[in-house]
């Protein structure tokens, strides 16, 4: 078992690798060379790129450190961990690809080809547990704070960024970048199995008190206990909780710790209406 975990994890950090290289292959080879921006912190360090002439890898990092220093207690050491990583081999690619000759200065061509292949890594990356973007840190915590959605939080905030852009470099740059945004979410979603910015996962357990703690603990999220019966097991306890998609692998982690025999049902949700995060003091679930 403990093998077999060491064996995923370096499975994991070879795919982060993989998918920092390929989102940084994308914004040097596509995107900068028509200024065409991602979003969130990489879009504002393209922007300050443009206007500065700072190398663009370093202003990445720089960037980011806040954002991981205010998720560090909250979002889990392995979270930070691999985050803090993907970011590094992204900045260090970025610098590599920046001496080669670019793909195309062809806005349409930039605009599809870019988006496609930034989805494509950024997905591996948050597939396997990291993040590229300390935004998303921040939406993930005001998620959890204010039950505000993820991905309606990160689109606001880009939103802010493309407007500025438009400001800077013309709005025609701020539409293509807007449009670069929308294709890569949907490649994204592909590559994390189409995944939709809310999750329900249905747990099936029988070591259900621990891993509703560890759940409350790690994800601050409520867990509803329900008792079932199998054909063939015989009784077991049902958890269901709400989450959002980049809560899903840190939840896989805490049922394989626990349980290697849990069954987990992991499904989208169209809409949520309620609270299902847990209030500071309350010790009661919903049932």
């Amino acid at each position: 078992m403990i093998k077999n975990k060491k064996l995923i994890l370096v499975f994991d950090f070879l795919m982060l690798t993989i998918g920092a290289m390929i989102a940084a292959f994308s914004i040097e080879e596509f995107l900068v060379p028509c200024t065409i921006l991602d979003g969130g912190l990489i879009g504002i360090s393209i922007m300050i790129n443009n206007l500065t002439g700072i190398t663009l890898g370093l202003l990445t990092v720089i960037l980011n450190i806040p954002f991981l220093l205010i998720g560090a207690g909250k979002m889990g050491k392995l979270f930070i961990a691999k985050s803090g990583y993907s970011m590094i081999v992204f900045a260090v690619f970025l610098e590599v690809f920046s001496t080669m000759v670019n793909a195309t200065n062809e806005y349409l061509l930039a605009v599809s080809f870019g988006g496609v292949i930034l989805g494509i890594g950024v997905g591996l990356v948050i597939k396997h547990g990291g993040c590229l973007d300390g935004t998303e840190t921040i939406a993930i915590l005001l998620n959890r704070k204010y039950n505000l959605p993820v991905g309606q939080t990160v689109l606001i905030f880009n939103i802010l960024i493309y407007s500025l852009a438009g400001l800077l470099f013309g709005f025609d740059r701020a539409m293509y970048s807007l449009l670069t945004y929308f294709i890569t979410s949907k490649v994204l979603d592909i590559v994390e199995s189409g995944m939709d910015q809310t999750k329900a996962a249905m747990i099936i357990t029988n070591d259900a008190e621990e891993i509703s703690n560890n759940i409350y603990k790690r994800l601050g999220r409520t867990v509803t206990i329900m008792e079932g019966e199998g054909l063939v097991s015989g009784k077991k306890v049902v958890l269901y909780c709400v989450l959002t998609r980049f809560e899903i692998y840190t939840l896989k982690e805490i049922i394989n710790s626990i349980d290697t025999s849990a069954f987990i049902a992991i499904s989208d949700v169209s809409e949520i209406i309620g609270n299902h995060i847990k209030q500071k003091g309350e010790v009661n679930s919903f049932e």
